[in-house]
């Protein structure tokens, strides 16, 4: 059974999910402020946490904080309808996904779905290693290495990562990369994707080449680069 961790102050909600998600065969455990959630998170052997923004003694963001300093465990956060702003939040600070509430609860298991089918790494081939230029990830292991320094990603930025250097020069939509990396339609106003590049260049070094690693083609979406840039076929 895949282990999940709940992190909320709504005791009523929580118990709900709890109840529900078990149901689903999913072991689940609970916490009820984010200090709890904290120190349960990473001293269990979890493969998802659902984690609230706004909670007593740390709040979500705070959570997150400190975890992506020691784990890269996925995480579903949830959000107030319409919340924009902690959506872009927790997706800059590492959060795989979010889902606003009220939500159902088949919308909250295909979300819970969607993530941990994308976090659940295969070799890629028998050496288990994908190489582009100056990176080598590994995804069996969930590890990236570029120019010889192991770089921290999430899970989710690893997959990003693994569609672009197994299709270098290809160029991609938003909705394309929502539904093939996040596995979920784009929506109008969902910068997802954005957020999830935007943190995979800012960990990346900077080619040694002085070449760019990534164009944004405006209103077309993102290509990986070969070497220099070549727009033939393009525009």
């Amino acid at each position: 059974m895949e282990k999940l961790l709940i992190i909320d102050d709504d005791i009523e909600l929580v118990s709900l999910l709890a109840e529900f998600l078990s149901l689903e065969n999913f072991d689940v455990e609970t916490a009820n402020d984010g200090e709890e959630g904290l120190q349960k998170a990473l001293s269990g052997d979890y493969e998802l946490i659902l984690l609230d923004v706004m909670m007593p003694r740390m709040n979500g963001f705070e959570m997150l904080t400190l975890l992506r300093q020691k784990s890269e465990i996925p995480v579903l956060m949830l959000t107030a309808k319409g919340d924009d702003l902690n959506k872009v939040l927790g997706l800059e600070m590492g959060a795989d996904d979010y889902l606003a509430k009220p939500f159902s609860e088949r919308e909250l298991i295909a979300r819970i779905r969607a993530i941990l089918r994308r976090t659940q790494y295969k070799n890629v081939d028998q050496l288990g290693r994908i190489n582009h230029l100056d990176i080598e990830l590994f995804p069996a292991q969930q590890q990236a290495v570029c120019q010889g320094i192991t770089i921290e990603l999430t899970a989710t930025e690893l997959l990003l990562l693994e569609k672009f250097i197994l299709h270098p020069g290809e160029l991609f939509s938003k909705a394309e990369l929502s539904e093939q990396v996040l596995d979920k339609k784009l929506e109008p106003f969902d910068r997802s994707i954005d957020m999830h590049l935007s943190n995979l260049r800012r960990k990346l070094p900077a080619r040694l080449d002085g070449n760019t690693r990534v164009k944004n083609f405006r209103g077309r979406g993102y290509m990986w680069l070969e070497g220099q840039l070549n727009l033939q076929g393009v525009i």
